[in-house]
């Protein structure tokens, strides 16, 4: 018998999210199981630093949330999915059982590990390449602090199985808390390729909490109060498909726009891979039905690939910087006056590891506030020797501050050197992992069939739109989302009529794109359609860098980018505009 969809709702997007946000699913309608995302590179960077600290290696604001709706859980019979246990899985499982004991609750609590691979990449650095650029981590000779490999859903699947009534894990994709808490439910086999294709999408969708909601959404004046904006629930039906709503009264809105928004945010090419399936993106559908429900269907699926991918966060010595800000006539001259006595007075550049100086033009001709005058010119230096990025640059950097531009001023103090975390993302086999629950240890093998072809790609006829053209931001029309990708970024933008479609197809080449944004020029840009959705997605290889824990961009993380590109002006149809 086919049972009823799974009520999932999500409660954390990040370390750092709303933290009553748990309390607040539990008691605003009904649920199944409740999860919560916490891990990032830049997360696993910050635990490594506290366990190196002798703190604990898991996320404190997660486990503090599920000991605050335990006992409400417990006495409604939801489940709990969580990645909060961060490096240390075990230790947060331990942390739940000791205050469930104080308490008085009986609670089954489940760990699962097998991500953990530091100790096997500092044995042999030279083993474990960048899995764009190719050079491995001995080539750069970088410390590791943590390398965790992505793991599926059926490690979750088999503690739910067995009676877990909280599960705890370390670094398992984004989505597979959903994943595995719907295949559970379902009873879904390994190769159920469209439904756990479903899953992952709808895991995708609420993973990042109320982005989904009206968060971060370009047409964000459609969507009333930003104040409090509600978590997502996800109902995922039998066959992989998916609702995407919200409790009712909550604040915010989910729309198909909202959801197409979601959808898009830091993906790349059309086939999205998780160690358990691959979805294909460009087969799903979204159909808005209003009253805050979004159908989410078709979703194609098709065995995983063989590997995974090991999140490297390593140390490659030290960094120190200083944005100086340029105001007024002449500020290329004044950058370049303050660059030469910067070294003069260091003793020369060279000397350094590394040296990074970015200089950015966004002041006006003719400025109508103060703040619109500045230019921001950012340099770090980078060295293994700590010493030579210290002080020592700190102080030749303030000892300028009467003595060169004029008018020269800085956004802060240079301070004290700190380490400098590279993210480097690797591609291992895929891994097996291991539950730990009701003091038995059951291991999970890895996928037995990988290395599934997806369908062929839809072929998009262009149409070039006749009739005026009007002058106007781009983002009148057309909508976007973006993100970090590792060391690349990504722009996935959208439309909302086949018309509107039809034109952007036309009209948004990677070549036009270089020409809109001309700090994109030098990037290898790759567009993938998702006519099903009415968008494209501009995979930028290479835009971070060395990761967004290593980027001197005022936007490290390319959050912005999507709203940077929604302000060109372009010459627009003018029968778009009606839509």
């Amino acid at each position: 018998m086919t049972r009823r969809a799974v009520r999932i709702a999500n409660c954390s997007g990040f370390w750092g999210d709303r933290q009553i946000a748990a309390r607040e699913m539990v008691d605003g309608g009904p649920v199944d199981v409740l999860t919560g995302d916490y891990l990032a590179e830049l997360t696993l960077g910050i635990l490594a630093q506290r366990v190196q600290a002798g703190g604990n290696g898991w996320v404190p604001t997660g486990i503090a949330q599920i000991n605050e709706i335990l006992s409400d859980c417990l006495e409604r019979g939801i489940k709990i999915v969580v990645n909060a246990g961060g490096l240390d899985p075990i230790g947060a499982a331990d942390v739940i059982r000791s205050a469930a004991a104080a308490a008085d609750l009986e609670v089954s609590v489940a760990a699962i590990t097998g991500d953990d691979m530091a100790g096997e990449v500092r044995a042999d650095l030279s083993r474990f390449t960048h899995m764009d650029d190719g050079w491995s981590l001995a080539d750069r000779d970088l410390t590791v602090l943590t390398a965790n490999a992505y793991l599926g859903c059926w490690g979750i699947v088999r503690a739910l199985e067995r009676g877990a009534d909280v599960v705890i894990t370390g670094r398992v994709t984004d989505a597979s808390v959903v994943m595995g808490a719907a295949a559970w439910w379902h009873g879904w086999s390994e190769d159920s390729w469209d439904e756990l294709a479903g899953a992952l999408v709808a895991g995708h969708l609420i993973e990042c909490g109320t982005q989904v909601t009206g968060g971060n959404f370009a047409f964000f004046q459609t969507i009333g109060s930003l104040d409090h904006l509600g978590f997502p629930i996800a109902e995922v039906g039998a066959d992989g498909s998916s609702v995407i709503t919200k409790h009712p009264g909550t604040g915010g809105r989910v729309t198909g726009d909202t959801v197409r928004a979601q959808l898009l945010y830091e993906i790349g090419a059309r086939g999205y891979l998780n160690p358990d399936v691959i979805a294909a993106l460009d087969s799903v559908g979204v159909v808005d039905h209003g009253n805050d429900r979004v159908a989410v269907s078709g979703t194609v699926g098709v065995a995983p690939p063989p590997t995974t991918k090991l999140a490297c966060v390593t140390v490659g010595g030290f960094h120190n910087q200083v944005t100086f800000l340029i105001a007024g006539l002449d500020a290329d001259a004044k950058a370049e006056a303050i660059t030469s006595a910067l070294w003069a007075n260091l003793g020369g550049q060279e000397q350094f590891g590394e040296v990074h100086e970015r200089w950015a033009k966004t002041s006006l001709d003719d400025p109508r506030s103060h703040e619109a005058a500045f230019n921001r010119l950012t340099i770090r230096v980078i060295d293994r020797d700590k010493s030579l990025v210290d002080r020592r640059f700190s102080r030749a950097a303030v000892e300028l501050a009467l003595a060169n531009y004029p008018g020269l001023t800085v956004t802060a103090p240079p301070g004290r050197a700190v380490p400098h975390v590279i993210y480097v993302p690797c591609l291992v086999p895929q891994r097996g992992q291991t539950v730990h629950v009701d003091d038995t240890n059951l291991h999970i093998n890895p996928p037995a069939v990988t290395g599934g072809t997806l369908p062929a790609e839809r072929v998009i006829t262009a149409v070039e739109i006749d009739g005026n053209r009007v002058r106007t931001p781009i983002g009148r029309v057309v909508g976007a989302r973006s993100g970090d990708k590792g060391g690349d970024a990504n722009l996935g933008v959208w439309v909302r009529s086949d018309t509107a479609y039809h034109w952007l197809y036309e009209f948004l080449t990677t070549e036009r794109l270089k020409e809109l944004m001309p700090d994109l020029t030098e990037f290898t840009i790759e567009r993938h359609p998702l006519p099903n959705i009415q968008a494209l997605n501009f995979l930028i290889r290479g835009y971070l860098g060395d990761g967004a824990l290593a980027s001197t961009a005022i936007d490290p993380q390319a959050k912005a980018l999507g709203e940077y590109f929604r302000s060109k002006l372009v010459d627009l149809p003018e029968e778009l505009l009606a839509f």
